[in-house]
């Protein structure tokens, strides 16, 4: 049986393969098989690494979440050109929201909320991203001098609608993707308060 740490490697560089998987197929469609073959893994490999199918849902959900706030933290620390972080976060989202196709993997986890765990995780997801959002949004407010007594929280889960617009958008084609970038950052600047009444 392999060392804790060289499972825990494995399952770090398999996430990515996994959670592109299901995001392409959805939950239901996706098979170990079709993971393990992805993989270039033989089945029993994945259920080393984890107990089912449905672990490994959770897993990718987990990866989906833990790489947005890597990239958004990198953003942040990008301060050159004056904006505040939460600014730059919308400039970066508007220009590549959803590229990575992973707002599929939560659309197929939305398809399963009646799953305890996998409600369990969604709720999780979005209300860590929420939170987030929230420190953003209130920094920025205090650095651009924006009216207090606003409820940001709010704020911040219409930022999350704006993106699950903008995903389902771009899943439909009802917007060209110069359209949705604008749209993106337009109607986010003026949730962030920047020339809202």
């Amino acid at each position: 049986m392999p060392r804790r740490n060289q499972l825990t490697e494995k399952r770090r560089e398999l996430l990515p393969i996994v959670a592109r998987a299901f995001a392409e197929l959805g939950y239901r469609r996706t098979t170990t098989a079709e993971l393990a073959r992805r993989c270039a893994v033989q089945e029993n490999i994945l259920y080393r690494l984890w107990p089912d199918k449905k672990a490994m849902f959770l897993a990718a959900i987990g990866y989906v979440y833990e790489l947005s706030v890597a990239i958004w933290r990198k953003i942040i620390r990008q301060d050159e050109d004056g904006n505040t972080a939460a600014e730059r976060l919308l400039a970066y989202e508007a220009r590549h929201h959803g590229e990575f196709g992973h707002y599929r993997l939560v659309f197929a986890g939305l398809s399963e909320a009646d799953d305890p765990d996998i409600r369990a995780a969604l709720v999780d997801m979005y209300r860590r991203y929420q939170r987030f959002l929230v420190r953003q949004i209130d920094a920025h407010r205090v650095q651009r001098g924006l009216a207090a007594g606003i409820d940001v929280s709010w704020l911040a889960w219409a930022i999350i609608g704006l993106g699950t617009i903008s995903s389902i958008g771009r899943e439909l084609g009802l917007f060209s993707e110069n359209g949705r970038q604008r749209m993106f950052g337009a109607v986010g600047q003026r949730l962030l308060g920047d020339g809202a009444a």
